[in-house]
């Protein structure tokens, strides 16, 4: 496996070849060396932190220090993907002063190499400023889990011909402020390959279709390790939670019924040291 760090310009040359791109979400030390060592392009440390490591019910609550502190870990797990820190809500919507600010304190304190931010033209100044300070970015369109009571509910977005232009038009903003890659969550596939095929942005697809440039997915999502709820779009590759929760059963009883740990588990001493204590 090529070792060489993995950068925007790598990623680039990744669509102009035709070579689809991988990505996976870490939040934590081991498994941002699991998803390295497996040859990952890219690692997006998302919000969605919130709902299968922090376990609240949506993404909105997790906050700059929630990032800050899970980014860190991931970057010291990693040679060389390229690690991708979401920018919270409400870290980049109230100026874009502030938005410069905190997407240059992941570059800056955690050794991320790029933030994600969600939304359209209404962001494009703020990925423009934050671009303009040396900050590759990534944009996030259809789904965006941080207007999910602005959308409705979790449901598929740009299936009528008004939204659908509107997700394009979107797409073309983020490009032409600056954005490198554009993750489509939850658009049809069709759709998506307009977008993909339109724009020279990289686009990384999550229930978007097989048409996109790469694809990424909640790898708590992919190994089984979140049961609460599954997407449509999700392959389960494992499923971690039942076998865990298992493993962590049989401990349970091994200690009741007192066969473990067993003499292979454990450590002696000489008999005569052992006397004196008596």
């Amino acid at each position: 496996m090529d070792q060489e760090k993995v950068t925007t310009a790598t990623i680039k040359q990744m669509k102009a070849e035709g070579r689809p791109v991988t990505m996976l979400t870490a939040y934590d030390y081991p498994m941002a060396r699991m998803v390295d060592e497996a040859g990952i392009d890219m690692i997006l440390v998302g919000d969605s932190l919130g709902n299968v490591v922090l376990g609240y019910d949506s993404t909105l609550p997790v906050t700059m220090e929630d990032m800050l502190h899970h980014v860190k870990a991931v970057c010291r797990g990693v040679s060389r993907a390229m690690v991708v820190a979401d920018m919270p809500f409400l870290s980049y919507q109230v100026s874009v002063e502030e938005a410069v600010r905190n997407a240059g304190r992941f570059l800056k304190e955690t050794g991320a190499q790029a933030v994600k931010l969600e939304g359209g033209q209404e962001v494009a100044g703020a990925v423009r400023a934050i671009v303009n300070a040396g900050i590759p970015v990534v944009g996030h369109l259809g789904l965006t889990p941080q207007s999910i009571h602005q959308l409705g509910g979790f449901k598929v977005q740009g299936r009528e011909e008004r939204a659908a232009r509107k997700l394009l038009s979107d797409a073309r903003a983020l490009e032409e402020a600056g954005a490198f890659c554009i993750v489509l969550e939850c658009v049809p596939a069709p759709l998506a390959k307009v977008v993909t095929e339109k724009l020279q942005a990289v686009i990384i697809g999550i229930g978007a279709g097989p048409y996109c440039d790469g694809q990424v997915l909640v790898t708590h999502d992919l190994l089984g390790l979140y049961p609460k709820f599954t997407p449509r779009f999700v392959k389960k590759y494992l499923n971690l939670h039942e076998n865990i929760a298992a493993a962590l059963k049989q401990y349970k009883e091994e200690v009741e019924e007192r066969t473990f740990p067993g003499p292979e588990h454990s450590f002696g001493m000489s008999e005569e040291v052992l006397k004196k204590l008596y």
